[in-house]
């Protein structure tokens, strides 16, 4: 009889590490709720046009062209298939800095979420499992960071930092960890008095190994869900900025420098306006869509809902 190895089945999910086992079971509740589903896709299709959009349409996006100014989309009279939704009031093609946007709105999303994660695991850690003066010293520190309108400290920071992709993903990064760090610092508190820590602490282990071999595996699953709804609104707030002339520098096409751009021509000329906020709905769209499945999934008590 021929051994196959295992497989996604139930019985083949023994043979590997349980962390993987956690992985594809989700991803299969995740598959069987059709919104999570759709969301999952969506977003999938949205990175792979941001990363390989030049191999099918490699239109300049800063290239101006006055003779095109206000040139409609294809389908209206006066439009070009050359430029399918049309130009701006500069003459550069809607299109073309749509999809070159969604690199640096995705690229601070995600890089932000991974800066405020990482701080907020570490300081939440070290919280909760600490406690006493050093739990209320950190979260005197994020009471203050709560304190402090979050747009408002943003735009104070950059103000003094300047703007660019690397400064707004560590500013947004780090105006964000408190969320993190008191969703981690409630689940250590819990999770530190079970039985299975006293005995790690009993047989002699560090507590390193206690934090992140035991207490944090526990803990990473809210975080998960946590972080892929964050991302949505960091792009929103990285849209926000980048209206207010405080978000990426230009000439980088954004979709917040858009809509700031074409606002004044929105009566004569609405393609200009209505083709980045669709693209800043759909993309915030997919990504709430996943993170309520995926919530689902690893939530146990909702997973027959």
């Amino acid at each position: 009889m021929i051994h196959r190895g295992p497989s996604l089945s139930k019985n083949g999910f023994q043979y590997l590490p349980p962390f993987l086992r956690q992985i594809l079971s989700a991803s299969i509740e995740v598959a069987r709720r059709k919104s999570a589903f759709v969301g999952g896709v969506l977003l999938a299709l949205i990175f792979f046009i941001s990363l390989f959009f030049p191999f099918f349409y490699s239109v300049d996006p800063l290239s101006q062209d006055l003779s095109k100014r206000f040139l409609p989309p294809a389908w209206q009279k006066g439009g070009s298939l050359v430029h399918p939704l049309g130009a701006d009031n500069l003459g550069r093609d809607i299109l073309a800095r749509i999809l070159y946007g969604s690199r640096v709105s995705l690229l601070i999303g995600f890089s932000a979420v991974l800066v405020a994660e990482l701080v907020g695991i570490v300081l939440g850690l070290v919280s909760g499992y600490y406690g006493r003066r050093l739990d209320s010293f950190i979260m005197r520190i994020a009471d203050i960071f709560l304190a402090y309108p979050f747009m408002l400290l943003t735009i104070s920071v950059i103000a003094v930092l300047g703007n660019s992709i690397f400064n707004l993903i560590l500013v947004l990064g780090i105006s964000d960890w408190v969320t993190y760090a008191r969703t981690i610092r409630g689940s250590v508190l819990s999770l530190k008095k079970r039985d299975f820590i006293e005995a790690s602490r009993s047989a002699g282990m560090s507590d390193s190994g206690i934090l992140f071999r035991h207490i944090l595996p526990n803990v990473i699953s809210p975080l998960v869900v946590l972080g892929t709804l964050r991302v949505a609104n960091i792009i929103i707030w990285e849209s926000g900025l980048s209206f207010l002339g405080m978000g990426v520098p230009p000439p980088s096409p954004t979709w917040g420098r858009m809509l700031a751009e074409s606002r004044v021509y929105i009566a004569d000329a609405w393609w200009l306006v209505t083709f980045p906020g669709l693209a800043i709905m759909i993309t915030i769209l997919s990504i709430n869509l996943l993170g309520d499945g995926l919530r689902d999934a690893l939530d146990p008590r909702l997973r027959n809902v």
